[in-house]
């Protein structure tokens, strides 16, 4: 028994030993985020994006947190140096990996952000920027999960906006759960998630649209 645990304790070990630079610091980032310390981990995403000047995932992940940490702010100064500098590493990211769908449809989600602070103030200019975005990142890859799910949320947004069902758009919601379960995951640190969300939607249409 106590052989089994040496070479277990070996084996992880290695494994350890066997990470490059490179995926010790993306897992470190990803752990700072998983606990919530967004700062950290977007400055470790920065470092990273320094010395991986030809991958555009960590340049991606530091414009994504500053994105989702801007929903909820109610200092708009605070509001627009994130979104910018969430803006320069989507330019920096998207420089490297040209009309890359991920990218294309975080920058939908950077205008969502600026719309949901102040509608009337953002909503007529970016929510059509949105509408194109989310139809171009479609035509270049009509059977991504994350792009269907986007623009389906958009969509539902804009339909609960004008007053509007969201009904027709939950088939949408299922399609995208297929995809999402049909997906292989085969590139390390790639933004494969979305399928919680896409199910948690999907509850609620169900909610809506059952009997009362």
């Amino acid at each position: 028994m106590k052989s089994v645990v040496l070479i277990a304790t070996l084996i992880f070990t290695l494994s350890l030993t066997a990470q490059t630079p490179y995926e010790k610091g993306m897992n470190k980032a990803f752990s700072l985020w998983e606990q919530q310390k967004n700062t950290e981990a977007a400055q470790l995403f920065e470092r990273i994006a320094s010395v991986e000047k030809d991958n555009w995932l960590p340049s991606y992940y530091v414009g994504l947190i500053e994105i989702i940490s801007s929903f909820g702010l109610k200092d708009e100064a605070l509001l627009n140096t994130k979104l910018t500098r969430a803006k320069e590493f989507l330019d920096s990211a998207s420089a490297i990996s040209k009309d890359n769908p991920e990218i294309m449809i975080s920058y939908a989600l950077l205008n969502t952000a600026y719309i949901a602070f102040d509608g009337a103030k953002y909503g007529m200019t970016l929510s059509a920027e949105n509408v194109a975005i989310y139809q171009k990142a479609q035509t270049l890859a009509p059977n991504n999960p994350r792009v269907l799910l986007g623009k389906t949320e958009w969509d539902m947004g804009t339909a609960k906006f004008f007053g509007k069902s969201t009904a027709p758009y939950c088939e949408d919601i299922e399609r995208a759960i297929d995809l999402f379960e049909a997906e292989e995951q085969t590139i390390p640190y790639y933004p494969y998630s979305g399928i919680e969300r896409a199910k948690e939607i999907s509850n609620n249409c169900k909610k809506e649209t059952s009997p009362k």
